[in-house]
């Protein structure tokens, strides 16, 4: 079973189109929702938490769809956002005894060990805390309530390396159970390089790609060579072509295809996400 699918799903805003998007989220893997700010990943999980109502298609999470009029699946979602979604004049410790008793399966005994884990002063105020805090925060409470799926929008943003290390490691730890899922998203990508199974990209409101991650490494290839090399059709064969006075680089989606074109004269790379994230988003041929 899918924790997550999405069938042919549309949103129309006044600047702005997601169009008729489709991938799945696997159960029990991580899966990274990648693409430049803008692309359409909030929409997407807004859309997924119900906070955003599509204009055309189908959206299941954990087996029930989000349309029915039964939401007791959101009661096994831990959600994480980038906003701050907390009142700012309580402290830590009010804002829980709100958000505890809205879930079944609270644990108070997990929600202090966090608390104690991020260091977090119960007693200080939301509006006090620096962006670091209010994810630690958004953390803690969202995996207190043993979610099976954890659903986190830009969780990385704002923080420091050591605690982003600190997070990838206890999601490592959260996905050995193999009844959770994890879906994230950022264009922090260096974070999925790491840690993500299956990599989701949509860009400018279309799917780019969702499959195994390295699947996507696998076919995808950077390729650095001599301007000599390049004409009108060769150009063609990369997604996006930075070109120079003395040479090129270029991204290739057909490992096979360029290496077939290219033979010894190229130097090869296998790209990063974030690279496959910027020739996409870039396009075209752009001269330095």
């Amino acid at each position: 079973m899918n924790a997550v699918e999405i069938r042919n799903v549309s949103k129309s805003y006044k600047n702005y189109k997601l169009s008729n998007v489709s991938f799945q989220v696997p159960n029990g893997y991580i899966t990274g929702l990648i693409g430049p700010n803008g692309a359409g990943k909030s929409t997407i999980i807004k859309s997924i938490m119900g906070m955003v109502i599509p204009d055309q298609g189908d959206i299941s999470v954990l087996g029930q769809p989000i349309d029915s009029e039964r939401a007791d699946y959101k009661e096994q979602i831990g959600y994480i956002s980038d906003e701050n979604i907390y009142y700012d004049y309580l402290t830590l410790a009010e804002m829980k005894k709100i958000v505890a008793p809205f879930y079944s399966n609270w644990d108070e005994d997990l929600y202090l060990k966090y608390m104690d884990i991020f260091e977090l002063p119960a007693r200080k105020k939301i509006k006090e805390c620096s962006k670091g805090m209010k994810t630690k925060f958004s953390i803690a409470l969202a995996l207190s309530h043993h979610p099976k799926l954890l659903i986190m929008d830009e969780p990385t943003a704002g923080l420091d390396p050591v605690f982003r290390r600190e997070l990838l490691e206890l999601l490592a730890d959260y996905i050995l159970d193999e009844r959770n899922t994890i879906l994230f998203s950022t264009h922090l990508t260096t974070d999925l390089d790491r840690v993500a199974d299956y990599v989701t990209f949509v860009n400018r409101g279309q799917l780019v790609f969702s499959e195994a991650k390295d699947e996507v490494l696998d076919r995808y290839l950077i390729v650095k060579g001599g301007r000599e090399l390049l004409d009108g059709d060769i150009r063609k064969e990369f997604v996006g072509l930075r070109e120079t006075g003395v040479g090129f680089e270029g991204l290739s989606r057909d490992r096979d295809r360029v290496v077939s074109l290219f033979g010894n004269d190229v130097m090869y790379q296998t790209p990063t996400l974030e690279e496959i994230m910027y020739y996409t988003a870039k396009g075209g041929i752009k001269h330095v």
